[in-house]
């Protein structure tokens, strides 16, 4: 056995390999919980990895990409993000001046979401020993006594809503990837988003869950929730915002926009008494006016079902394999 692409895809076989591989020699109590981010004492904590092909995509790019994704993993268990650490693999024959753009982008994307870079290392590897620049960054965030979202606390009436539109930053990379040419912009949305969850703590809102649908996309992140959940998940096809570009680009390609990774969107489980004040703080958002509530939790069994606009439901399943490689 060796280690395939999909292994990186968030889905089964990722599962698989951090449950049969790392879990059985790293366990702890921290790391079992297997969320966003790490939560130790008042702290939180997180690392990742970017390799996204190409570097630079409509909307944004790996260095910008590498802080957002860091800053919301901290967000998505209601840290407030304090520092991060930022780790360079570049390649021999990396030109200097693609280094300062992704550099500089970086930069950008840390005072946008207020949190300084305060350590880093960098590596430099023999020509194709890797694919021009890879970055890792690392997060610690700050938690609050009275907002600790996590999915166990997702119950049956819980109502789920999105801060925008699916599938915007893969379908934005794949079609950059693929020289894909439609009708209308396909722009990534990557994003900071601790701004957008403290309007929610700030308004008082009982936000059971949160989390950042990226490998996997929304399919993938309701999966694993109604998993810590044990209840089910029920989405209204008709629901779901889909920008015009972004589904003629699934349906050219026949991909489903559920699975397709996101980058600076939220799902976010709130009580349903609840649901019509969170709508309206995501929406007051700068990166929020096309939230909607797009689903619900029941009870039973923990699964993922779609409610198509015919009234009928299917299930939705965990992808097996690689979609998109390397769109993050």
């Amino acid at each position: 056995m060796t280690i395939t692409l999909g292994h990186g895809a968030g889905g089964r076989l990722s599962h698989q390999l951090i449950e049969r591989h790392f879990l059985p020699r790293l366990d702890n109590p921290a790391l079992a919980a297997l969320g966003d981010s790490a939560t130790v004492g008042d702290l939180a904590l997180t690392t990742d990895g970017y390799v996204v092909s190409p570097r630079f995509f409509p909307g944004g790019d790996l260095g910008m990409l590498s802080i957002c994704g860091t800053v919301n993993d901290l967000a998505m268990v209601g840290a407030q993000p304090i520092a991060l650490t930022a780790g360079f693999i570049l390649e021999e024959g990396l030109a200097l001046d693609e280094l300062d753009r992704l550099v500089e982008s970086m930069a950008k994307a840390a005072e946008q979401a207020g949190v300084p870079v305060v350590a880093g290392d960098t590596k430099v590897v023999p020509r194709g020993a890797c694919d021009g620049a890879f970055i890792t960054t690392a997060g610690v965030g700050r938690l609050a006594a009275d907002f600790r979202p996590e999915p166990a606390k997702v119950t049956a009436g819980d109502v789920v809503l999105i801060s925008g539109t699916l599938a915007d930053h893969g379908m934005a990379v794949l079609a950059s990837r693929e020289g894909l040419r439609l009708s209308g912009a396909l722009t990534s949305d990557v994003a900071p988003l601790w701004d957008m969850v403290d309007g929610l703590r700030r308004a008082g809102i009982e936000v059971h869950a949160l989390r950042d649908p990226t490998r996997g996309g929304v399919a993938q992140s309701c999966i694993e929730i109604a998993g810590d959940a044990h209840g089910a998940i029920v989405l209204e096809q008709r629901a779901l915002p889909i920008a015009p570009p972004v589904l003629a680009a699934c349906e050219l390609t026949g991909i489903d926009p559920l699975y397709v990774a996101n980058e600076g969107k939220l799902l976010a489980f709130v009580p349903a008494d609840q649901a019509a004040g969170a709508l309206a703080v995501l929406q007051a958002h700068r990166l929020g006016h096309q939230a909607a509530i797009i689903g619900r939790v029941e009870a039973g069994p923990a699964a993922l079902m779609l409610e198509t606009e015919l009234g009928a439901r299917r299930p939705v399943r965990m992808p097996s394999g690689e979609l998109l490689p390397r769109i993050c």
